[in-house]
């Protein structure tokens, strides 16, 4: 029986990780599926890690990292995928609003369409009680990242199934900066959809705040795709072609004996060629910095701590060097 293995992100879900690690366990255990679950405690700040902890004592099949620090959503999937065993890799919330029941029909569409199927896609039928200026800019960014990329990404979530050979696709990608959910589409491979109600979060709260998500949109954006390069050459094209009418207004003013004293065209022209200037800058800046990132080669994250792993395991020795995240 091929082998599941479901990562479980987890940052500050000291009350849901025992939830979610035995409403997981029990739908795949009254199916007979053969799972590890592997939770990636990302840097938190109470109690996750001591509950994990009491997780892998009480069940081999459950497997803990435990991060240094704080290293992002991002890279906890990351070291989960490089940890993973299974002949499948399932990727979902440790708050339970990805629903243990979609996994299941997720693996029932990967195993009965195996060598066929590569990559099973759960998306939402709706985004749940979401604030809807929330919803709208969410769809307004994915509706954005999918035209820069020509990816497919409307309603696109980190909750997906992926075949061993996916899995192994996305890891040889050697960017630090990482999309998960832009990467697994940009590898191809065959694909299948299932949808899912989005489930109610019954503890904690939600580490996607505005600021959080406005910086993860950023940071997506710049690192799939150079479009916003091409506003500089949008703008460019824009202020000159201002510049040609202003000119010739000027001009005809000019000779017509209707130019008004002073340089008014003049110091519009200055205001709106300054201002281009200074948001073309801005984004090449913004650009260097992340290559600037790219190029010191630092690993995604720095593992302090691992539990129920062996140096046997696949990639064992990629991911489990303590110091070594990549």
């Amino acid at each position: 029986m091929p082998l599941l293995s479901v990562i479980i992100p987890a940052y500050n879900e000291q009350d849901n990780a025992p939830r979610c690690a035995s409403a997981v366990s029990r739908i795949l255990d009254s199916h007979n599926i053969d799972y590890e679950l592997i939770f990636v405690n990302d840097g938190s700040t109470d109690r996750t890690w001591l509950r994990l902890t009491q997780l892998a004592a009480s069940d081999d099949r459950i497997r803990a990292i435990n991060f240094s620090r704080n290293f992002g959503k991002e890279a906890a999937i990351f070291a989960g995928l490089g940890a993973a065993r299974g002949d499948a890799c399932v990727l979902m919330d440790c708050d339970l609003q990805h629903p243990p029941e979609t996994l299941l029909e997720m693996y029932n569409v990967w195993i009965k369409n195996r060598g066929e199927i590569d990559i099973v896609e759960a998306k939402k039928k709706d985004r749940g009680r979401e604030n809807p200026v929330y919803r709208l800019f969410a769809r307004l960014f994915y509706r954005m990242i999918g035209d820069m990329s020509g990816l497919e990404m409307r309603d696109a979530s980190d909750f997906k199934l992926l075949d061993r050979r996916a899995v192994d696709a996305v890891l040889e990608m050697p960017e630090r900066l990482t999309f998960f959910r832009a990467m697994s589409s940009w590898v191809g491979f065959r694909k299948a959809q299932v949808y899912f109600d989005v489930g109610k979060r019954t503890a904690g709260k939600s580490k996607f705040t505005a600021k959080v998500s406005i910086k993860y949109a950023i940071n997506s954006i710049t690192s799939f795709s150079s479009a916003p390069m091409q506003l500089v050459t949008v703008a460019g094209a824009v202020t000159f072609l201002i510049a040609v009418i202003l000119g010739a207004n000027t001009l005809y003013n000019k000779l017509t004996g209707n130019s008004e004293k002073g340089f008014p065209t003049v110091i519009l022209l200055q205001l709106i060629t300054s201002s281009i200037i200074m948001f073309s800058l801005g984004i090449i800046g913004y650009y260097l910095s992340k290559i600037y990132e790219e190029i010191k080669r630092r690993p995604r994250f720095i593992i302090s701590e691992k539990l129920n792993f062996r140096d046997d395991d696949r990639n064992g020795g990629k991911c489990g060097d303590k110091h070594n995240g990549r």
